[in-house]
This record gives C-alpha cells, sequence and structure tokens, in this order.
C-alpha cells in the first residue's frame, strides 16, 4: 500500500491525478476511483456520442500528461493512488450505454473485473508499457473489455 502524499491536497495536477482526491483511501483506491467516474458518467450520459468520446479522447490525453507527471514528481511509476486512469476506463465502459443506475453499476462491477484481473493483452501493457501512457493504456484496455461485454448484454437481452 502506498500512502497518499500532501501533495494531492496542494498541488492540481496531483489531485486530479488522484481522481480528485479519492484515489487517497488507503486500500482499494481504483475502487474508490472508479466509484467518483459515476457522477461524471451520469452528467456525460446524455451527450451526443460524439461529443462523449471526444471528452474521454481529451481526458486520456490530459491523463497521460497528469499521470506522467504526477509519478515522475512521487518517484513512483504507477502509485496505487493514481486514479484518473480508472475515470477513463469506466466512462469508456460506458459508451453508448443508455443510462441507468442498474447499468452504471453493472458496469463498475465489468470494468474493475478486466481492470483487476487484466487479462491478455492488458497484463502485457500494465507490465511493459512505462510513463503516463502505460498508466493510463491498460485501463483503456480493460474499458474496452467492458465495453464489449456491456454491449454483449444489452444485444442479448
Amino acid at each position: 500500500m502506498n500512502r497518499a502524499p500532501k501533495s494531492v491536497w496542494r498541488r492540481p495536477t496531483h489531485f486530479f491525478a488522484f481522481g480528485l482526491g479519492s484515489g487517497t483511501v488507503p486500500w482499494a483506491p481504483g475502487t474508490f476511483g472508479t466509484l467518483a467516474a459515476i457522477p461524471f458518467y451520469w452528467m456525460m450520459a446524455d451527450l451526443p456520442l460524439g461529443w462523449y468520446l471526444g471528452i474521454c479522447f481529451v481526458a486520456f490525453i490530459v491523463g497521460v500528461w497528469l499521470c506522467d507527471k504526477t509519478s515522475h514528481d512521487l518517484g513512483v511509476h504507477d502509485h496505487s493512488g493514481i486514479v484518473w486512469d480508472e475515470f477513463v476506463g469506466y466512462w469508456l465502459t460506458m459508451a453508448a450505454v443508455p443510462f441507468s443506475w442498474e447499468a452504471a453499476l453493472w458496469g463498475f462491477v465489468v470494468f474493475r473485473i478486466f481492470d483487476v484481473f487484466k487479462p491478455w493483452p492488458i497484463r502485457w501493457a500494465d507490465r511493459r508499457v512505462a510513463g503516463g501512457f502505460g498508466i493510463m493504456i491498460d485501463d483503456v484496455m480493460a474499458g474496452v473489455y467492458a465495453w464489449s461485454t456491456m454491449h454483449l448484454w444489452f444485444w442479448l437481452h
């Protein structure tokens, strides 16, 4: 377990990388980061798909920089409290999913499963891709897997 640095509350880059502070919890920060992403999904859910994906893309690009800067500042490649990647991964999971609290919860569970267990090639990327891009890409990949699962589930029902 990595303790959350005090800089989270003083430096905007760290605050955002730590998911607006949600990554400072002492246990399961990725889970809390994903939970913190849900209200933002709720606010974005009714946007046209192009706008929604545009926000995800910008959040990814900004996230690469945020995560790289914060991990460099802390001297830890992927501090467990850096959860901006969970925000983006969850938002990708929920792309084009009709909003309901049941879907939001289901998306949370499915995303966390892929993020925690990291099936191939997610685990490969997590271990081999460095920097802010490396921190972000495994969660984006987990989000794509979870998105596929969500849409398959909706298609079958």
